[in-house]
């Protein structure tokens, strides 16, 4: 039971205070004074794909972790059964941050985070697999995020659930999309969304048979817990089983059909909150587009944000759709809430196709990451060390592309109804930047997880750590990046190719284990994931060490006995000429 009410906004005061002296408020996000609406950093990309938008029937979450600072460690928590009376703990995850002396791992080792408040427990929880939010747990629900913003207005509420507690307990609890969403719901209605570790938050929540996407605002800083007032604004809809959603850091519900109980969730005064503060008038009769309510998006001279205007800055959404459904040939000029809320794609989509997804730049667009000035001489897509800039007092903005340079994890959840939760679930881990990343198989049925995935942090070089394996191939890709990205696509086309086979054959044996016993099902699946992680770990490692061989000082070594030349592209040698004013040697 709750132990006192006081605690509540007590101990979340004394925990926003600590977080803000140890830095963990957000250090990565951008926040644009001329913006009406938080900017978070622009970070995670969420895919959501309907059971038949895939050639096999499965479901299909991913998101791309673009943090920088994130905790990328992933952890698996075993399923519990709980005595009477008993309680959970609260803590005050923050996503932005990495907990090196702890990692992200349940108690006793959260001590340092817990809020002082206890719920009531429930008799049984689930096992899940969770990075910096519960991911995919034994029932096959799984839970994928990307950062939305939202209204100023709506910023720091000092509630107690952070968007990585609330994954976190649905995880534990919740066996279908649509219970994690009333959950989620209904906790942070009653004890708050803590909107000043996190500003408003996007999910992805999906089980074997359906997939939502699920919206969560604060209500500002003057709410408490003793106001008997809701905590949070939320609102959930569910993408039709033959489309797919992307989320770019907006939101993307639209108008809500209040008359359509099936396919839309939302809080009880969704409406009267948007009346009350003056952002709707139901007399206009507009519909209530729950995201320009929520979440405008609009230059401060009143101009719709589209991704033409931004220069590319807001154009994932214009990229996503079109590269789902290029028949249906998007424009950049729409504002980004015109935007489809989903769309069927041309072609039902394979695992390959997410992989892909996660590792666009535009290419071939006006806005091609890979061309021009910034991307130097070796069409290096990746704009280090940031997205925008100033100059002579203007801001000027680079093209922000799904691929992510300081993306620290991709988790893609797949869900699959006709085979038993443990086989059925499966965890996709792509460690680092998606391009140059491998994705890995983790089956939910494991008994436990590879070492190497659940150690590391960003300060120390590990070579125990997976994650550290990645990012020193993506080192050596820095210098040289269109030259050294071959070796890395032929790598990731084999292991990738070689683990999604795999995995139709382990689907095989596992079940035939199962329907002998369940246990040898698990011992099985986590001997294979295990196995899975370890050998394209090792062979990242020995990419990592051939890439710095092949291109040492600039040359290229790649053939045994012959040293070959780096050679700069004309373009780049007359910008040379020019900028420096060189001249011509007689």
């Amino acid at each position: 039971m709750l132990r006192n009410r006081f605690w509540v906004l007590a101990v979340l005061v004394v925990g926003w205070v600590a977080c803000v002296a140890l830095g963990q408020v957000c250090p990565g996000c951008e926040f644009d004074e001329d913006l009406p609406f938080v900017e978070p950093g622009k970070t995670c990309t969420i895919i959501a794909v309907g059971k038949n938008a895939t050639v096999d029937g499965s479901v299909i979450t991913g998101q791309s972790c673009d943090c920088g600072s994130c905790d990328f460690t992933i952890h698996l928590i075993p399923a519990a059964d709980h005595p009477e009376g008993a309680t959970r703990k609260i803590y005050l995850l923050d996503q932005y941050s990495t907990y090196p002396d702890v990692g992200w791992t349940r108690p006793p080792r959260y001590e340092k985070i817990f809020s002082g408040v206890e719920i009531p427990e429930v008799p049984h929880t689930h096992a899940y697999i969770h990075g910096i939010f519960g991911n995919l747990n034994d029932r096959q629900l799984q839970i994928n995020e990307s950062t939305i913003g939202g209204r100023r207005e709506l910023r720091n509420t000092p509630g107690l659930f952070t968007i990585s507690e609330l994954t976190m307990i649905a995880m534990e609890r919740c066996s279908t999309a649509r219970e994690a969403i009333k959950l989620m719901g209904e906790l942070a209605e009653k004890y708050g969304y803590n909107g000043r570790i996190d500003s408003a938050e996007c999910l992805a929540v999906a089980d074997p048979n359906e997939v939502w996407i699920f919206e969560i605002y604060g209500v500002g800083p003057l709410w408490t817990p003793e106001s008997g007032e809701p905590g949070a604004i939320w609102a959930a809809r569910r993408v039709p089983d033959d489309e797919v959603a992307v989320v770019p850091n907006h939101s993307i519900i639209g108008v809500i059909d209040f008359e359509d109980k099936e396919n839309f969730m939302y809080c009880s005064h969704v409406v009267d909150f948007a009346v009350k503060n003056g952002w709707y008038d139901p007399a206009s009769g507009k519909p209530f587009n729950f995201s320009d309510i929520y979440d405008p998006r609009y230059w401060k001279d009143g101009t719709p944000i589209t991704p033409a205007n931004s220069y590319g800055y807001y154009a994932r959404i214009w990229r996503a759709l079109n590269l789902l459904a290029p028949s249906q040939n998007f424009s950049p000029d729409l504002y980004l809430h015109d935007y489809p809320f989903s769309v069927k794609p041309d072609k039902k989509l394979t695992l390959q196709d997410i992989f892909a997804f996660y590792r666009d730049h535009y290419e071939g667009t006006f806005l091609d990451m890979t061309k021009g000035v910034a991307a130097g001489p070796f069409e290096n897509p990746n704009r280090y060390p940031r997205l925008s800039f100033k100059v002579d007092g203007k801001t000027y903005y680079f093209a922000r592309p799904i691929e992510s340079y300081h993306c620290d994890y991709v988790s893609i959840c797949v869900s699959r109804s006709w085979l038993p939760d443990p086989i059925g679930g499966v965890f996709w881990l792509g460690l680092g930047e998606s391009d140059t990343t491998c994705f890995m198989p983790i089956y939910i049925g494991v008994n436990e997880l590879p070492k190497s995935i659940t150690i590391g942090n960003h300060w120390e070089f590990d070579r125990e750590s997976a994650r550290w394996a990645f990012d020193y191939v993506t080192y050596h890709t820095l210098p040289f990046y269109s030259l050294t990205m071959k070796y890395v696509k032929e790598a990731q086309d084999y292991w990738e190719t070689v683990l999604v086979l795999e995995t139709q054959l382990v689907d095989q044996i596992a079940l035939q284990l199962y329907n002998d016993d369940p246990a040898k099902a698990k011992a099985y699946l986590t001997d294979y994931s295990k196995s899975a992680v370890d050998r394209v770990v090792k062979a990242w490692w020995e990419l990592g060490d051939k890439l710095l061989v092949y291109f040492n000082h600039g040359y290229i070594y790649s053939e045994p006995g012959k040293r070959g030349s780096v050679s700069w592209p004309e373009w780049w040698l007359r910008l040379i000429i020019e900028k420096d004013q060189m001249q011509p040697v007689p």
